[in-house]
This record gives structure tokens, C-alpha cells and sequence, in this order.
């Protein structure tokens, strides 16, 4: 399909790229996209129910990871409809409005993700190396106040870079990439965009915070626990599983900024896909499964009310 100049950006059609690889084999490619994304919310919405029917998990530590759930939801909702409707009508093309929405809920999601995980070493920071104040410091009113950061300030910042990238004059409608991303648009500007760039690197920078800070907790919390053999079994059940999260939505975020800023048309493309989307399908995926798995009291509460409906 050939993109063609016009002047309402309401009449723009983009025609995104990637699925040369997949015309033969599209259906399978369906299906099991089909199987991945019931999985992600069959697993984050088990998670989320258990955390929030259970009343002894009604604590900060399970209402972030409930939060996390969440948005593991939120940011595959925002990918797999449309990219398994293309595949059926073999129609790959997106709306400008469709495109910016698209950027909207999966890079808000991305900032999420992070900001939730920072708030997480917070909370295990206090809960272990400031034991007896944590009640007193992580107060219900003190978490509800976290949360409402980890929600407004990726929509807020997001929606900033939406708006300006909006207002762009396109001089081409090819996105070399299954999805919408704001990198994608920008490049198609016929001008350059040194408000977006900045606004980009900032994020980036943002991005770069949290994880230095979540290290540096990490590194106070290991210097805490190696003292303890209390502190140091309470690592393990709580802090481990996050480390796990920390690292799998970092390297998934690392395949899609090499991607997106340095990929090249040397690479197969069936490579190029999977860098593109591996932070939309690995941690939604494994995130939930770890934390399940790893935490003990989520763990037992799933596997009690299994034992109760199977005995039913």
C-alpha cells in the first residue's frame, strides 16, 4: 500500500513494516499471539484478584505488584489487538490517531513499569534496613500517594511528547517498526525536532535514574541483610523476585531502544521483530509468574483457592 501526501492529519495512513517475514505463516503467527496474550491476562488478572480479595495481602509491597499486574495488562492491550487483527486482514496500516494512542498506552506503560519498580525498592528498602519505622514511614496514605505517581507522571510526560509530535509535518508514512513509536514518527518529520529529541533524552535520563537509584537500595539492602540471617531470608522472599523483574524489563527495554536508535537493515527481520516487541511479551509474561511463584504468601493464597475450587 502506497502512502501519499494530504493535508488533514485525520486522512493519514501509516503502513507499518515487519510482516514481509510472516505473510506465509501469518495464521500461526496468530495463534500463538492469540494463546501469548490470553496468557498475560489470564496471569496478571489472577494476580490482580488475589491481591485484591486476600485482605492479608493488603499491604504496600503486594498493592505495587498489583499495580504492576495492571500494567502488564494495560501495555500488551495497547499491542496485540491491533497487531492480531493486521494479521487476519492482512491490512498492516494504523490511523494517525490510532498511531499516537498506540504511543501513548505502550510507552506510559514503559515509564510505569519503572516507576513502579522504584517505588517497590523504596518500600523494601524501608521494610528492611528501617524495620522499625516502616509502618510509620509507608503509611496507606503514603503508598495511595506513590501509586498516584507511578500513574500520572508517565501519562502526563507521555501525553507532552504525543501533543508536540502531533503538531509534526510528515513528509513520509512508512514505519519501519509492527507498532507505533514516537522515535518513528519523528524521523518521518520533514523538519528537525529538537523539542522531541530532548524530551526523548530526558526520559532516557529519567529511565537511567531509577535504575541507579533501585541499585543503589540494592546495594544498602545486600550491605543490611549480610549481617542478619532474619534479614538475610527476607531478601530472598521479597527482594530477589524484584531484582528478577529489574533485570527482565531492563534488557527488554535495552533490545527495543537498540532497535529503535541503532538498528540496522542488515539484521534479519524475524531478529528485528522480536527486538521490537521482547518487552511486550517477556515481562508481562514472566513478571507475575516470578512474583507468584517467589512470594510465598501470593503463592499459598493462589494455590489455596486452586485447592478449594478443584475440591468443589
Amino acid at each position: 500500500i502506497r502512502s501519499k501526501m494530504v493535508n488533514s492529519s485525520s486522512d493519514v495512513l501509516f503502513t507499518l513494516s515487519g510482516f514481509n517475514e510472516t505473510m506465509q505463516y501469518r495464521h500461526l503467527v496468530f495463534s500463538v499471539c492469540l494463546v501469548c496474550y490470553f496468557l498475560i491476562v489470564f496471569i496478571n488478572i489472577t494476580l490482580v484478584l488475589t491481591v485484591i480479595l486476600e485482605k492479608s495481602l493488603h499491604e504496600p509491597m503486594y498493592i505495587f505488584l498489583c499495580n504492576l499486574c495492571i500494567n502488564g495488562v494495560y501495555s500488551t492491550t495497547g499491542f496485540y489487538p491491533k497487531f492480531l487483527a493486521d494479521l487476519l486482514s492482512g491490512l498492516y496500516t494504523i490511523s494517525y490517531s490510532g498511531c499516537l494512542l498506540q504511543i501513548m498506552v505502550i510507552y506510559s506503560s514503559v515509564q510505569c513499569d519503572y516507576i513502579i519498580l522504584t517505588a517497590m525498592a523504596y518500600d523494601r528498602y524501608v521494610a528492611i534496613c528501617r524495620p522499625l519505622e516502616y509502618h510509620t514511614i509507608m503509611t496507606s496514605q503514603k503508598a495511595a500517594k506513590l501509586l498516584l505517581v507511578c500513574w500520572i507522571v508517565p501519562l502526563c510526560s507521555i501525553s507532552i511528547i504525543v501533543i508536540i509530535s502531533s503538531t509534526l509535518i510528515l513528509c513520509g508514512f512508512h514505519i519501519d517498526k509492527l507498532y507505533c513509536e514516537n522515535w518513528s514518527i519523528v524521523k518521518l518529520s520533514c523538519f528537525p525536532s529538537t523539542v522531541t529529541n530532548v524530551m526523548g533524552y530526558t526520559l532516557m535520563l529519567a529511565y537511567f535514574s531509577c535504575f541507579l537509584y533501585i541499585l543503589y537500595t540494592y546495594f544498602r539492602l545486600i550491605r543490611t541483610c549480610w549481617r542478619s540471617n532474619g534479614d538475610k531470608s527476607k531478601f530472598m522472599q521479597t527482594c530477589v523476585p524484584h531484582v528478577l523483574v529489574l533485570c527482565n524489563v531492563t534488557i527488554a527495554l535495552l533490545f527495543d531502544l537498540l532497535y529503535t536508535r541503532y538498528g540496522s537493515r542488515n539484521l534479519p527481520q524475524n531478529l528485528k521483530n522480536f527486538m521490537a516487541i521482547e518487552f511486550l511479551v517477556i515481562p508481562p509474561l514472566i513478571n507475575p509468574l516470578i512474583y507468584g511463584l517467589q512470594l510465598t504468601k501470593v503463592r499459598n493464597v493462589v494455590l489455596k483457592v486452586y485447592k478449594i475450587k478443584r475440591l468443589k
